[in-house]
This record gives C-alpha cells, sequence and structure tokens, in this order.
C-alpha cells in the first residue's frame, strides 16, 4: 500500500473536517497509521476549511507535506487555496456542480455561500455565484464528480461531502467502505440513534459516491 497524502479542502460549513477525521478514524481502526490535521479558515463561515489526511502502513515521520497524492476540492477558492499542494502526479477530485474543470488562468475565483447547522459540519448549500471562473491546476490527473447535485437530487443536500468521501475511498482504496461506515457511527452514534433516516442517507451517500468512481474508472 502506497503513503496516501491527501489535502481536501472547501468552504466553511461544506463539512471538509467530516469528511477528513471520518477517514482518517476508519484508517486507524483498520490498524493502519493514520494522521489528520484541521486548518480552518480566519473565520469559521465563509472562510476556507483545510484538512490534511495522511494513511500508511508505515510510520508516518512528519506531521506535514509539501505534495499530496490527492487534492479533493469543494469548491473554486478550495482549489486555488490548495495549489501549493499539487505536484506532477497528484490526482485533482473537484465537485463539478460547483467547480468548472480546472484549467490555466490567473483571475480571481468567485466566492460561495454556504449554511452551517451541524456541529459535525453537514451543511446545505443555499446559494452560490454561477459564474464561475478557472482556476490555475493544469496538467494532473482529474476526476469530476458532481457531489452536491447528486445529494440534492436523490438523497438530502447535507450528505454531500459523504459522496465525496466515498469517492475518495474508491479512488485510493485506503480502506474498505464498510471501515467508514464504522467510523461514521462510531463519530455519529447519539444523532444516528436519533434520527435513523441520517444513517441511512449518509451510508447510502458513501455507496452512491464510491460507485459513482468505479462506473467513471471503467469507462
Amino acid at each position: 500500500m502506497r503513503h496516501w497524502k491527501v489535502v481536501a479542502a472547501g468552504e466553511g460549513g461544506q463539512g471538509v473536517q467530516a469528511m477528513a477525521e471520518t477517514l482518517a478514524l476508519a484508517a486507524y481502526r483498520a490498524g493502519l497509521n493514520a494522521l489528520y490535521i484541521p486548518n480552518f479558515g480566519i473565520e469559521q463561515r465563509g472562510g476556507v476549511s483545510l484538512a490534511l489526511v495522511q494513511v500508511s502502513e508505515r510510520a508516518i515521520g512528519a506531521p506535514k507535506f509539501r505534495t499530496a497524492s490527492l487534492v479533493v476540492a469543494l469548491s473554486p477558492r478550495s482549489l486555488e487555496r490548495t495549489a501549493g499542494y499539487l505536484g506532477p502526479e497528484t490526482v485533482i477530485l473537484y465537485d463539478s456542480s460547483l467547480v468548472d474543470a480546472p484549467r490555466i488562468s490567473d483571475r480571481v475565483v468567485g466566492l460561495q455561500s454556504y449554511d452551517t447547522i451541524a456541529p459535525e459540519a453537514f451543511a446545505e448549500r443555499i446559494s452560490y455565484h454561477d459564474q464561475r471562473m478557472p482556476v490555475r491546476a493544469a496538467g494532473r490527473g482529474m476526476v469530476a464528480l458532481p457531489a452536491s447535485d447528486l445529494a440534492r437530487q436523490r438523497l438530502h443536500p447535507r450528505v454531500f461531502n459523504m459522496i465525496i468521501l466515498g469517492a475518495v475511498v474508491s479512488l485510493t482504496g485506503v480502506v474498505e467502505l464498510g471501515a467508514v461506515k464504522g467510523a461514521l457511527e462510531e463519530k455519529l452514534n447519539r444523532r444516528f440513534r436519533q434520527d435513523p433516516q441520517l444513517k441511512e442517507h449518509n451510508f447510502q451517500a458513501l455507496e452512491l459516491g464510491y460507485a459513482r468512481i468505479k462506473e467513471t474508472m471503467a469507462v
């Protein structure tokens, strides 16, 4: 197994930290070495939220890294924020509901608006500029996933970050999807007991993202 270095970024309230922490917990429970470092923007709402996750069978030598194996971008501004972690072999997974296909540009990206409704950072998109501008990230492997649209059309807008997490698991193969479900249930056990439908939606979202990437890679 390779040493995976993942950078996930999004607007405050998109659930980046919940996604990253769940991945690291799942890897740890699976017996792997895992490290999760949150990096919040200046503002809890309206700022870019960044999370660094490392997973490896071997000891992790340093808490930070310069080049990511995988960058997960949930908004145009967050893709700009992660530009320093891109290398020739970095794969970029982006929410194509909100982010145009990355390409070379020196223009500033647009902003988006979210409504944060839970400490676990499950959030519902309420609006965003449709004037999406190109960002700088040419020449690298890119994987598009319309996670926000899929969540809104098939499940619930709040679980779109779990669609992304399912896609990350599918792309990396770092842990089994069942391990991620177990980690998520461990984190949200109380809320899942209170609202069984929330559990169902989150698990379905994981499965949807996982399957969508498998379909994409098979084409």
